[in-house]
């Protein structure tokens, strides 16, 4: 999910402490390190990497960030929706319509706001959703909200009814599962960057994917960010 890197659009709840230049630099190396990291998982698993993004108009900005091979689909949620489909859910399910129309027969949707997510998270939610039957994929965040829902197939309730951007996102997901009998497999948590916290937590990072051009940008922008160690397992 990804929107162009824009000062005083991009990222706007980390200023402060950044200036919104810095946070639209870091929005645009986490941009660069996911559809990095995407296709280094592609290359253990049949992964095809796609940046989700809005608003219309800003492609050619969008695509001088993003690796080599990776396509963009429209998701800025402007497409008729079932009814209780509502802010920031709409353009989830606007994406997830997109890579199936497409013919992938199974999709996920991931935050571009965790650029230390290890490779292998990616790895193993293309092996689960290649499994048989149906199912639903869940990395969650600390925070509450979830860092990828992986899906073989539309189920629209997942997206119905959402508080999206609170601490129940998550579990609000969990309960849409269950209401529907589909099962959900859970990912290993992570976190994504959002706010201060956040931030000083990714500064410290130790695991995870090395995420080299956000080091960068944390680098120039200094403090306590330091190089972490690329984790290949």
């Amino acid at each position: 999910m990804a929107k162009a890197p824009q000062a005083g659009r991009s990222k706007t709840r980390l200023c402060p402490p950044l200036a919104p230049d810095e946070a639209a630099a870091l929005s645009a190396a986490f941009l660069r390190d996911t559809t990095e990291n995407l296709a280094e998982a592609a290359r253990r698993a049949p992964i095809a990497a796609y940046a989700a993004y809005a608003p219309q108009g800003t492609e050619d900005l969008l695509r001088a960030g993003l690796a080599p091979g990776t396509g963009l689909v429209l998701a800025d949620g402007s497409v008729p929706m079932p009814e209780g489909v509502e802010g920031f859910g709409r353009c989830l399910l606007h994406a997830l319509d997109g890579l199936f129309d497409l013919g992938h027969p199974a999709a996920c949707l991931l935050s571009s706001d965790c650029p230390t997510l290890p490779t292998d998270i990616l790895v193993e939610a293309a092996r689960l959703l290649l499994q048989p039957g149906d199912r639903a994929v869940l990395g969650a965040c600390a925070d509450g909200g979830y860092y990828l829902l992986g899906l073989k197939a539309r189920h629209a309730a997942l997206f119905t009814g959402i508080a999206w951007s609170t601490d129940t996102v998550a579990e609000a997901t969990r309960a849409r599962a269950r209401g529907i009998s589909l099962p959900l497999v859970e990912l290993p948590p992570w976190y994504d960057v959002d706010d201060a916290a956040s931030l000083a937590r990714l500064r410290a990072e130790r695991d995870g994917y090395v995420a080299p051009a956000t080091r960068g940008v944390l680098a120039r922008l200094g403090g306590t960010a330091r190089v972490a160690p690329r984790l290949t397992a």
